[in-house]
């Protein structure tokens, strides 16, 4: 059935969809680079001190490890935290975590620089609140609450008594006489365990600009993720005091520099903000946490919650809202408008829509069924069309808040981004707009091209040089370059294969946990499973996922789990075919880390599961639910 074309030309009056079209294709075009992720250059050699930790108060000191565990854990972030948790829950208490850092919290311990918070509502984001018996204190959180709750959830599942601090894998490799990994770290470790998880985390390694002079600069620099309070003052709440008499510069306007330049902004003496593209920056409106809706919550509360959140996300209609915000705005008016405008008759189709995504029969498997059934009844085309009608209404409040907030219309124009809304990470902000109307910040619009030059003194764009006495690379972290490269480790399977010779042609997985000639080897991260954008909720599904296979396995005496063949090939049969549902989308982005840099796809294969989260944890679900561990070659030997 396809719906009249009124309510289409009543939202178009406002803008015009072809000149935005024209528009959007015209600023994609600017960004687009034949060297893709290229373009950033490795921390290493004399870069080295960027990934340095300049938060280790006092170092450990200890002797080489040589023992083995049932389970060695490779990470300390949320990922490694829930998967120790879960296993905890399961019965498997002999692991080990390995973390590099000097604590728990990954992206959240790097993280420190002033204003860092979450942009995904805390009451979804931090996994275990029921489990914790914790309740955060705003809707959206800051650094220091969420390093706090990593500690709380270590000290819950006694975590700290079964990790490695400050110590850095530097090899994993397979012995096939004894059945075991062995896992070799920088701190002369050799430790031996039965299973390993790679719980990395995507975003963990910072990456610098490729650009010519980098070398050269005579000032101070430093990343954003290893922030230097030494140099600025201050904290992470602001108040930078001994940048008073600092002219400073910010390469990158991302979420990490949306949430920072505004304390830099009231500090410096000068702040100049290097831009390529900029961040869709909607309202925050951070409210502390209700005392009666808390004491209201009921058991269940937070798995509904979560899934809410991100079934709007997935395009998957809902009958409520849970969260309401910035993220589930979109979906939320577009499943709003279907409902205004659906016949009688169709009540019972949207009904069933909204409950077969419920968590409890998911389980039946009539996901797909229905789905299809869904674009039937709205028809894939104008359901497409309803979606970009609704983007650009949503885009067009985005952009027209940059003109009622920033004074002077060259920045505000400036500041507005031409795409859609998915394309970037959009971020919600109350302070950022407003400080590009301070006498003593400027906007360098690099107009996609990104700065021409670092010279010994400052920075070179288009024949001017901006000396400045401090360079901040708030340049993100890697994505899209070879596992091992950000994990800062090979991995080696049965015969001695690598992980990067074993991928090289392409990411082959089981599932995303798996891959065949590395037994016992299970994979947490985005690669071939759900990419979601509450990360921690996929995080502590893997983390189930996991503490499932492994309990299983050893009530079973089972010694060796690998992938089979067959079923390694069929899910990468799986990861292509629906690659095709996002891949028209993707390259018509403007190029960031969602795209791979304007390179989405490079190869089908690479990408993570195209039927988006809810579908992925269903088929997950389903699978524990047959309780044979069904594509998995098992053995007792």
């Amino acid at each position: 059935m396809a719906f009249d074309s009124k309510h289409n030309q009543e939202k178009s009056n406002a803008f015009d969809p072809d000149a935005l079209r024209a528009k959007y294709s015209e600023e994609r075009d600017k960004r687009v680079r034949p060297d893709g992720n290229a373009q950033y250059q490795e921390v290493k050699g004399e870069f080295s001190y960027f990934v340095q930790d300049p938060y280790i108060e006092n170092e450990i000191k200890r002797d080489p490890i040589e023992d083995e565990v049932e389970v060695v854990i490779v990470g300390g972030g949320f990922g490694g935290m829930l998967a120790g948790a879960r296993l905890r829950e399961a019965g498997v208490d002999d692991f080990r975590i390995i973390e590099k850092a000097g604590d728990f919290g990954g992206t959240w311990y790097w993280n420190r620089y002033p204003g860092a918070s979450c942009d995904i509502e805390s009451y979804i984001y931090f996994p275990l609140l029921e489990e914790l018996n914790f309740i955060p204190k705003e809707k959206y959180t800051n650094a220091p609450e969420t390093l706090e709750y990593c500690q709380l959830m270590a000290k819950k599942y006694k975590l700290h008594e079964r990790s490695c601090m400050q110590t850095e894998v530097i090899s994993a490799e397979w012995d096939e006489s004894i059945g075991r990994w062995i896992i070799c770290t920088d701190r002369k470790d050799r430790i031996k365990a039965r299973f390993i998880v790679n719980s990395n985390g995507p975003l963990n390694r910072p990456k610098l600009p490729d650009i010519t002079g980098i070398n050269d600069y005579k000032g101070h620099t430093f990343h954003t993720s290893r922030w230097d309070y030494s140099y600025t003052g201050g904290s992470s709440a602001g108040n930078l005091t001994k940048l008073k008499d600092k002219k400073v510069a910010v390469i990158g306007t991302g979420a990490t520099a949306v949430q920072c330049v505004p304390h830099l902004g009231e500090t410096a003496e000068h702040l100049y903000v290097f831009q390529r593209t900029p961040s869709s920056i909607d309202v925050r409106n951070n409210t502390k946490t209700d005392p009666e809706w808390a004491s209201s919550l009921e058991s269940g509360w937070h798995a509904k919650r979560r899934n809410n959140f991100e079934s709007f996300l997935a395009g998957v209609y809902q009958k409520e809202d849970l969260v309401n915000d910035g993220w589930t705005e979109l979906f939320r008016n577009l499943f709003s408008a279907f409902r205004k405008r659906r016949p009688p008759k169709y009540k019972i189709a949207t009904w069933a829509v909204s409950s077969v995504f419920s968590p409890k029969l998911y389980k039946l498997g009539f996901e797909s069924y229905m789905r299809e059934k869904f674009l039937n009844f709205v028809g894939m085309d104008n359901l497409m069309q309803e979606m970009e009608m609704a983007d650009f209404e949503k885009m067009e409040q985005v952009r027209a808040r940059a003109d009622a907030v920033v004074e002077d219309p060259k920045t505000a124009e400036s500041l507005k981004p031409y795409y859609r809304q998915f394309c970037k990470r959009p971020c919600f902000h109350d302070e950022y707009l407003q400080t590009f109307n301070k006498p003593n910040v400027t906007l360098v619009n690099t107009e996609g091209k990104g700065i021409d030059q670092i010279t010994d003194k400052g920075i070179m764009f288009d024949g001017k040089e901006y000396e400045v006495d401090c360079i901040i690379f708030a340049t993100g972290f890697e994505v899209g370059t070879a596992y091992t490269r950000r994990s800062g480790y090979e991995i080696y399977g049965r015969d001695g294969i690598s992980l990067t010779d074993k991928w090289k042609d392409g990411l082959s997985t089981f599932h995303g946990m798996h891959s065949r000639g590395f037994p016992n080897c299970f994979f947490f991260g985005p690669q071939h499973s759900a990419f979601t954008a509450n990360f921690t909720y996929s995080l502590d599904e893997q983390s189930i996922h996991l503490a499932y296979i492994l309990k299983t396995a050893l009530a079973k005496g089972i010694n060796l789990i690998e992938a089979s063949q067959e079923a390694e090939e069929g899910w990468i049969e799986t990861i292509v075919e629906k690659a095709r549902l996002t891949q028209d989308f993707q390259e018509k982005c403007t190029p960031g880390y969602y795209n791979n840099e304007g390179h989405p796809n490079v190869l089908a294969q690479n990408t993570f599961y195209g039927g988006g989260p809810i579908e992925f944890f269903g088929l997950m679900d389903r699978w524990r639910s047959d309780g044979n561990l069904k594509g998995l070659e098992l053995s007792n030997k």
